[in-house]
C-alpha cells in the first residue's frame, strides 16, 4: 500500500489519493463510506459545501477514531448562482461546525462561475488568502478554473493557489492539457475528478484499446490482475496529478492504493492513451463553465 504524497507550493503535503464525497454520495449520509475509506488506508477526504453531506463526512471522520493530524480534509466554497456572493469566511465557519473540525487542510473555490461574470475572481481569492492567514485553512486553491480564470485571479494574488481540481481524463485532455501546463508553470498542482470517466461514462470509446492492452501487459508482468481503472489511475499519477475518486468497495480502495507500486506505463502506452483520447471529447461535469452546456447530452 502506498503512502505517496505531493508537496504543494506552500510547503504542505497532500496524499495522492482522495476519497470524494460528491457524485454517488451527493446529498447522502456518507458517514459509513468515509469511515470504511479511512479504515482501509485513505487519509485524504474530499468534501464540498454543495455536496450537502459535510456533517456526514465529519461523523465518518469521528467514527474512524483517527487523530486529526493524520488526516487531510478538503472542502469547497460553492458560489451562489442566484443572489449576492456570501462572505466566504462565514460559509467556512459553518462547514467547520458541520465537519466537527477547527480547520481544513485545503479550501477550494468550487467553480469560477458566476464569480468571473461578476468580476469577483480577485476579491474572492483575497478572502481565501485572509482565511489561510487566520489558520482556518492550511492550504487554499480553486476548482474548475480555466486558464483565463487563473490568469485573472493571479493578477491580484499574493498567494498562488496550491491546487486546481478539474475533470481530468483522456476525453477532456484536449482542454485539460492547457490548464495542466499553465498550472504547472505557476506551481499549481492539478487534482483530478472523474478520472475513470472512460470506463464509467464512455464505454466503447477509442482509449479502451490502449488501456486494455496496458492492463494486459501489467497483469502478465505482475502476475496479478491489473484493471483498466488502475491503468487510468496510473496515467494520472505519471502526470503528477492528485486523484480524487469514490468507491464503496473496500477491495477497490486497497487495489487503488496499490497503483503507485505497479510498474510504470511505457512512453508508448502513455502516448497511445493521449492520442486515442484526443479523438473524442466528452466532458461529464461543469459543462457550463467551459461553454459546453448543450454538448454531450
Amino acid at each position: 500500500m502506498s503512502s505517496l504524497s505531493y508537496t504543494l507550493n506552500d510547503g504542505n503535503t497532500i496524499p495522492w489519493l482522495g476519497f470524494g464525497t460528491g457524485t454517488a454520495l451527493y446529498g447522502k449520509d456518507a458517514s459509513s463510506q468515509v469511515k470504511a475509506a479511512i479504515d482501509h488506508g485513505i487519509t485524504h477526504l474530499d468534501g464540498a459545501q454543495v455536496y450537502q453531506n459535510e456533517k456526514a463526512l465529519g461523523e465518518g471522520i469521528k467514527a474512524s477514531g483517527k487523530p486529526r493530524e493524520s488526516l487531510f480534509v478538503t472542502t469547497k466554497f460553492g458560489p451562489n448562482t442566484k443572489g449576492p456572493t456570501p462572505v466566504i469566511r462565514d460559509t467556512l465557519v459553518e462547514s467547520l461546525s458541520k465537519l466537527g473540525l477547527d480547520y481544513v487542510d485545503l479550501f477550494l473555490i468550487h467553480q469560477p462561475y458566476p464569480l468571473n461574470e461578476r468580476g469577483e475572481l480577485k476579491k474572492t481569492w483575497q478572502e481565501l488568502e485572509a482565511i489561510q492567514k487566520e489558520g482556518l485553512a492550511k492550504s487554499i486553491g480553486v476548482s474548475n478554473y480555466r486558464v483565463v480564470d487563473l490568469k485573472e485571479l493571479l493578477e491580484g494574488a499574493t498567494v498562488v493557489p496550491a491546487v486546481n481540481q478539474i475533470e481530468f481524463h483522456p476525453y477532456v485532455f484536449d482542454t485539460a492539457e492547457e490548464i495542466y501546463e499553465f498550472s504547472k508553470s505557476k506551481g499549481i498542482r492539478i487534482a483530478s475528478y472523474a478520472g475513470l470517466a472512460p470506463i464509467t461514462h464512455v464505454k466503447g470509446g477509442p482509449v479502451d484499446a490502449p488501456v486494455n492492452a496496458a492492463a494486459e501487459r501489467l497483469s502478465k508482468e505482475t502476475g496479478k490482475t491489473v484493471e483498466p481503472a488502475h491503468v487510468l489511475t496510473k496515467w494520472l499519477l505519471q502526470k503528477g496529478i492528485i486523484v480524487v475518486t469514490t468507491t464503496s468497495k473496500p477491495e477497490r480502495i486497497t487495489a487503488t492504493l496499490n497503483v503507485p507500486n505497479l510498474p510504470d506505463l511505457t512512453a508508448e502506452e502513455l502516448k497511445a492513451i493521449d492520442v486515442e483520447g484526443a479523438k473524442l471529447h466528452r466532458r461529464i461535469y461543469m459543462r457550463h463553465v467551459f461553454g459546453e452546456a448543450k454538448a454531450n447530452v
